[in-house]
């Protein structure tokens, strides 16, 4: 397709034929693995604009540039359009000539599991096959998708605060072969792996459940005010996030635990360091990845892509 502006368009059905989760979750680990440090990656930028505001996603990798603009509108779900809306312009780096138009959206629920599956490939337990869920939305099933493809997971549990909202995520789960069932706050106690993919503002479980060698990995809630994870949680795992900075930032996961007095900051690792071996899971505390979502993601998984014949 070629978009209005004469450069060739890929829409959310061409991004999703092209990469899969296995091909994104490569895509992001190469970056690291290559030496990108995503210290270096720009801040997201974020400018008040009409009823909402926009996020301005910019990022350099290797032969390539990238700038996501999403646009934020809190009251359109009210009229029937989708609150996040995105689009990606793929660059070259040595002229930044505009090669590529992208669905912003679609790009972004398929490299943020990636992102998470990398992290949780390395933080989880060989054997995990227990999940709890937290959320029902397109993130909580792309990240179901993404963990499927790492473990053989044998049991998993969609915990939302609206179970006519679970129920249609369960069944579109089965429709991609995938079995669940509902759960509960509750569920969290014999989990290998939990997941949190909500906009809550308070934490979601409660943090004694987690058992010692678990992962959790929380990416739904980032906003220095808001959080899905306990503080007392963070204090006693293992925390790994993809920037410390951004991390400070923007998670509130984390600038609250510090607050409390229950995180230690310089005690959290880097998703980098983790891809590398630099450090590995530690089976006698809980092992949590905090992601907020990064440009150099966005970037990683576009170059990957190729423009339509």
């Amino acid at each position: 397709m070629i978009s209005p502006t004469g450069l060739p368009f890929l829409s959310a059905a061409d991004v999703r034929a092209q990469i899969d989760p296995d091909t994104a979750r490569g895509l992001i680990e190469r970056a690291l693995l290559e030496g990108f440090d995503p210290a270096d990656d720009p801040a997201r930028q974020s400018v008040d604009a009409g009823a909402g505001h926009l996020l301005l996603m910019p990022s350099s990798l290797g032969q390539s540039v990238g700038v996501k603009i999403a646009s934020v509108s809190p009251d359109n779900p009210a009229k029937g359009r989708p609150r996040i809306q995105a689009l990606y312009l793929l660059m070259d780096a040595e002229t930044l000539t505009p090669q590529l138009l992208v669905d912003g959206s679609a790009l972004t629920v398929i490299r943020t599991p990636a992102t998470t599956a990398v992290a949780v490939d390395r933080l989880a337990a060989p054997d995990a096959h227990r999940l709890v869920v937290f959320g029902s939305g397109p993130q909580a099933i792309d990240h179901i998708v993404a963990f499927s493809r790492i473990r053989e997971l044998t049991d998993i549990r969609l915990v939302g605060r609206n179970p006519e909202r679970t129920a249609p995520a369960i069944a579109k789960l089965a429709e991609l072969g995938i079995a669940a069932s509902l759960g509960t706050p509750a569920d969290v106690a014999e989990a290998d792996i939990v997941l949190c993919a909500t906009s809550a503002k308070d934490p979601v479980f409660d943090g004694s459940l987690v058992r010692d060698g678990a992962c959790v990995a929380a990416m739904g809630s980032h906003e220095p005010d808001r959080r899905e994870l306990p503080g007392d949680l963070m204090g006693r795992a293992l925390v790994i996030v993809e920037d410390q900075a951004t991390a400070l930032r923007e998670a509130g996961d984390v600038i609250m635990a510090a607050a409390e007095g229950n995180l230690d900051i310089d005690s959290m690792q880097a998703l980098a360091g983790l891809v590398r071996g630099e450090v590995v899971r530690d089976p006698g505390r809980p092992n949590v990845f905090k992601g907020t979502g990064m440009s150099w993601q966005d970037l990683a998984v576009a170059s990957g892509l190729t423009p339509p014949a």
